[in-house]
């Protein structure tokens, strides 16, 4: 996460408060759930719920979850998603070439960081013109500032060929399509395959993420390489339809060229999954983001367990406060942050949060020999959100961001095991260690709340 230069022209944006009603209160209808090509009756529901949970007692927490999920955001919850988590770079990058391999008719991505990136000793920009050569349709979509070190022959070799691509908000008003917005950046992740397939999460298209990264570095001599730890998640089934009506949007918004509609043909069925999913896409036009809303509610509204691990923990008021109630009645909250980050600004900020939150029971940790970068959330062991976002006020202020809200027992599983692992490689912070920190550390934590709006 970097802190633009030009983040001094953000003027007076700040974090917009969360209805303190929200959260707290269950909706009194039952929960819409639909499939690709209807709504699904009350009878139908319920074979749902009792199919994505694990352990008998989590039917009653998951109905209370998509409950409070639709109240908040609205509009119907589509079944019928098989998820798959992908756990740090290479095993992603071999998905998301995987899934690009297999495209048919056409391929979106959308990235914060684009770089020419490599899997199993092949380019992706090798695989996208070898599936443009076949007649597949590739659109590229990436952030001007976040790609900003990305070769310029990069991307036109790619026009060349018949590619698709446009640069979001750039940074060189004479080039601006949408107007000039340069603290507004496209933070998200995204690849979709033909209208059915999708990835998202925190791992960029970048260098830093593959497997001979380590042996390839030009840090300088005996400075540590740390690999970067990063989750993503694939999703195959009907709720990808509102991940592409995202993508198509931002199109849109930057001026792409027209895309044709995908041919219903290349759909797949989608009634065998294992999970209930909802796309958010986040934006500042937003007044209160729709991920902030959904996130502070699910907090407000754990019974029983949240495990967050966040990149970078800069926590509004709405997200503190929600944290240390949830401790103060009996909630078992466990938070994983990095021991060494690309922000050193975050990570003292994200400190100076710790005494309030380890005051209210709150389990702190901080994970070593990696650069955690990951961005995911489970509550109740039945609610999980996997995506761009930051803990942070950047991804709600300023960043357009995209999560997968999944409710089900495997994807909250599984990543309360990616945590568990983490944890067991990571060191606990306690309130007599936090109070013993020194000088140093507290005037960085002090300078860093000045710009905490920024970060």
């Amino acid at each position: 996460m970097s802190v633009l230069i030009l983040g001094t022209l953000a003027g007076c944006a700040s974090v917009p408060q969360v209805d303190p009603a929200v959260g707290h209160a269950i909706s009194a209808q039952a929960p819409r759930i639909e499939s690709r090509t209807r709504p699904l009756s009350s009878a139908e529901i319920r074979q749902i719920i009792a199919a994505i949970t694990l352990a008998p007692g989590e039917n009653a927490l998951l109905r209370h979850h998509l409950a409070i999920e639709q109240a908040v955001i609205g509009g119907p919850l589509v079944a019928g998603e098989t998820t798959r988590l992908l756990r740090n770079g290479p095993p992603t990058f071999r998905a998301i070439f995987a899934a690009i391999a297999s495209a048919r008719q056409r391929i979106d991505l959308e990235y914060y960081i684009f770089q020419d990136v490599e899997s199993d000793g092949q380019h992706i920009g090798d695989l996208l013109l070898a599936k443009r050569q076949q007649g597949v349709e590739v659109n590229i979509l990436y952030d001007d500032f976040g790609s900003l070190v990305t070769p310029d022959a990069f991307f036109k070799r790619l026009q060349r060929a018949g590619v698709h691509v446009v640069g979001f908000n750039p940074l060189n008003p004479f080039e601006a399509r949408a107007g000039y917005h340069p603290n507004h950046r496209d933070h998200r992740k995204i690849l979709i395959v033909d209208g059915t397939t999708a990835i998202v999460g925190g791992v960029n298209l970048a260098n830093e993420y593959q497997a001979n990264y380590l042996t390839k570095s030009t840090n300088a001599p005996g400075e540590e390489i740390l690999p970067w730890r990063d989750t993503d998640i694939q999703i195959a089934g009907p709720a990808v339809r509102q991940l592409e009506a995202l993508f198509m949007a931002h199109w849109r918004a930057q001026h792409g060229p027209s895309l044709p509609e995908i041919a219903p043909g290349a759909e797949e069925p989608g009634a065998q999954g294992n999970s209930v999913v909802r796309f958010i896409g986040s934006t500042p036009d937003h007044t209160v983001p729709r991920y902030y809303v959904t996130l502070v509610s699910a907090l407000r509204s754990a019974e029983r367990r949240i495990t967050i691990e966040a990149a970078y923990f800069v926590p509004t008021p709405d997200e503190t406060h929600a944290l240390a109630d949830a401790a103060g009645r009996g909630v078992d909250v466990e938070l994983i942050v990095p021991a060494t980050s690309d922000s050193g600004l975050a990570l003292a900020v994200g400190r100076s949060h710790f005494g309030q939150l380890l005051k209210a029971g709150v389990h702190i940790y901080e994970r070593e020999g990696v650069i955690l970068h990951s961005k995911a959330v489970t509550v109740d062991g039945v609610w999980s959100v996997i995506g761009s976002s930051n803990f942070d006020h950047r991804s709600i202020v300023f960043n357009d961001e995209v999560d997968a809200i999944v409710i089900g027992s495997d994807t909250a599983d599984g990543l309360e095991a990616m945590a568990a692992a983490d944890r067991r490689l990571a060191r606990q912070v306690t309130l007599h260690r936090w109070h013993h920190r020194s000088i140093k550390e507290r005037l960085k934590e002090s300078f860093g709340k000045l710009v905490q709006n920024l970060l």
